[in-house]
């Protein structure tokens, strides 16, 4: 190498480091969430919030009641599968409700299409007929995983609906008049606000630290937010039903708070197996009055803040 082109290499890395190196050499573009396949391979659309893209599949099919309250699709019967890009790869989170007739085809042919099972258990107590929900989990090709969940899907009767965007515009309704009770003054004693849709006000409440499965970030969408369904019970009650999601350390405080307000806990358990921290899931019922159901609720969710 002669000294002019030594010189010439030598100011060619001082315009670099002067600079910086271009994007296009820095990395490669981050993937982007193939929404177009997951589509394709469910055959129903879904919503992009925070990165994730989730698909909710009420089991309209069921009729399913608690005593006497007859359960909406939207309030405790919703499955869903959540998708986020990971890398190269994405991660899938989802439950799926399905009937005790259902589990055994279910299981298996989620395994042999590589989708994993986390946990697989009762959400309510006293229904009939009996649900089941099974979480899974996944990593690798979103395609891939969407078409194995599908696979999975056409064991049921679990309605898949269409791609077509519903074009039905709703009539002009206040929330309450759309789900049968008080729902403004629900939020407003809870101190949370939430959505109505088909009758059921759902309201979620984000837990302060990070959640990540498998090393990614899960956002409070991919069920990692305490939930509370509400639907008219009857009368001048309401049923609610939903999960607090715990860390070990809250979970003696909110049991305590939830049952000394008479509100009846219906399981506890885990929902994922690679999640980090570990997280415990209180699932609830209760059916009483707005003004009783919500201090009851307001009280659980007090037990889980920090001092």
């Amino acid at each position: 190498m002669n000294m002019k082109s030594y010189h010439v290499r030598i100011s060619m890395w001082g315009i670099l480091l002067l600079f910086g190196v271009p994007h296009s050499v820095q990395a490669e573009a981050s993937p982007i969430l193939d929404i177009k396949a997951i589509e394709q391979a469910i055959g129903k659309p879904g919503e992009l919030k925070d990165e994730v893209y989730k698909i909710s599949l009420p089991r309209k099919d069921l009729s399913v009641s608690v005593n006497d309250v007859k359960l909406k699709p939207g309030f405790a019967l919703g499955s869903w599968i959540a998708f986020k890009q990971a890398g190269h790869e994405a991660i899938l989170d989802g439950d799926l409700v399905l009937t005790a007739e259902e589990v055994g085809a279910v299981f298996s042919q989620l395994r042999k299409g590589g989708i994993q099972v986390s946990a697989l258990h009762n959400h309510l107590i006293g229904e009939t007929p009996q649900v089941m929900f099974l979480h899974i989990e996944g990593k690798g090709d979103v395609g891939k995983m969407a078409l194995s969940v599908k696979e999975a899907l056409r064991l049921t009767a679990t309605p898949l609906g269409s791609l077509a965007a519903n074009a039905i515009g709703a009539a002009m309704s206040t929330p309450s008049e759309e789900a049968g009770f008080d729902a403004e003054r629900l939020q407003r004693e809870l101190g949370h606000q939430g959505k109505v849709k088909d009758g059921v006000l759902s309201i979620a409440v984000p837990r302060p630290e990070a959640i990540t499965l498998d090393g990614v970030l899960l956002p409070p969408s991919m069920g990692m937010a305490t939930a509370m369904n509400f639907q008219s019970g009857g009368g001048n009650t309401i049923a609610a039903t939903g999960d607090f999601v715990m860390t070990r350390e809250e979970v003696d405080r909110v049991t305590r708070a939830l049952t000394d307000h008479g509100i009846l806990i219906t399981a506890l358990h885990n929902h994922l197996v690679h999640g980090s921290p570990d997280l415990y899931f209180m699932h609830f019922w209760a059916h009483d009055s707005v003004e009783k159901v919500t201090k009851g609720l307001r009280a659980g969710l007090n037990a889980m803040k920090r001092d």
